[in-house]
């Protein structure tokens, strides 16, 4: 037991390493296999039920998580084994890489003006209508994607695989992504997306607080100061909508100095976020701090998995 505990940390840190170094596969990607085949039984389940998103939402983080139990039970006494599957599977679940890379691309189209470009670009990042958003919304939109995916993405698969080994980073990715497919609050996805929202949002309830205080910790690194990151984290968190979202970016807010939240329109609705901070609004400047301050909670992330993990 020993032994594949400290194979599960060793495996985090060098998921963890390929994710930083290569990224996400360009073909192939098992995220993208769950996500079509999902979607494929979306296709044959879809009902407008409470009932039948429930069971959609079993079948598959319960396919996934079970692949993830069966490769912890076979590896049990095979520390390399263990080492080795725990390696890919983290790989395969974070998206540090792209995120940042996301977060750096968006600021070097806003500095150079290319609006249509960077509207474009939003989508990688979010769902959020960006027809008329000028440089101080798109700066704002990236910020907010970049602290809310840095736990979703990042810190989120790491603790659920120090806790819980293959089976937490295959079911908690699981969980994300049907969370993206059909967690919407739209009329197709209200009620039968409704398992798949709730059931993300209780994954995330204590990775997003261990994601803010992380963020606050690391205040420094994006030249900001952890006391009043603390201080917006704790005053602004519960504003958001979202139980688990607004932890992060408000942290995030409080950790650059500036303004996070507000009104925002998706394919037609509007939601009012709230708002977290109280510094001016962010800027492409912003955003790349915002970036540095993603890695730094990401590596501060994987030293507390890989501890938990020993």
């Amino acid at each position: 037991m020993v032994y594949t505990t400290s194979a599960t940390a060793a495996g985090l840190a060098t998921g963890y390493a390929a994710d930083a170094l290569f990224g996400d596969p360009r073909r192939g990607h098992p995220v993208a296999l769950f996500g079509r085949a999902a979607g494929a039984l979306e296709r044959r389940m879809w009902a407008d039920s409470r009932t039948r998103g429930l069971g959609y939402t079993a079948i598959c983080a319960g396919t996934v998580t079970g692949l993830g139990v069966a490769a912890q039970l076979a590896t049990r006494r095979r520390p390399f084994a263990r080492f080795a599957a725990t390696a890919l599977a983290t790989w395969t679940v974070l998206g540090g890489r792209r995120l940042a890379a996301e977060g750096v691309a968006m600021a070097a189209l806003l500095d150079e003006g290319d609006l249509p470009a960077a509207r474009e670009r939003l989508g990688n990042l979010c769902g959020r209508d960006a027809t008329d958003l000028g440089t101080g919304a798109l700066s704002r939109a990236a910020t907010e994607s970049i602290a809310e995916n840095t736990s979703d993405a990042v810190v989120a698969p790491l603790f659920w695989g120090a806790v819980a080994g293959l089976p937490g980073l295959l079911g908690y990715r699981a969980l994300n992504t049907l969370d993206a497919m059909v967690g919407h609050r739209t009329p197709r996805y209200e009620r039968f997306g409704w398992a798949s929202a709730r059931a993300d949002d209780v994954a995330n309830l204590l990775p997003a607080r261990a994601g803010a205080l992380a963020a606050v910790a690391c205040a420094p690194v994006a030249g900001g100061r952890p006391g009043r990151a603390w201080r917006i984290w704790r005053r602004d968190g519960s504003r958001h909508p979202s139980p688990n979202a607004g932890q992060v970016e408000s942290a995030f807010a409080g950790a650059l100095g500036v303004r996070l939240g507000g009104t925002n329109h998706y394919q037609g609705r509007i939601e009012d976020r709230g708002t977290l901070g109280d510094g001016p609004g962010p800027g492409p400047a912003d955003l790349r701090r915002a970036v540095k301050l993603s890695r730094a909670v990401g590596l501060a992330a994987l030293a507390a998995a890989m501890w938990v993990a020993r």
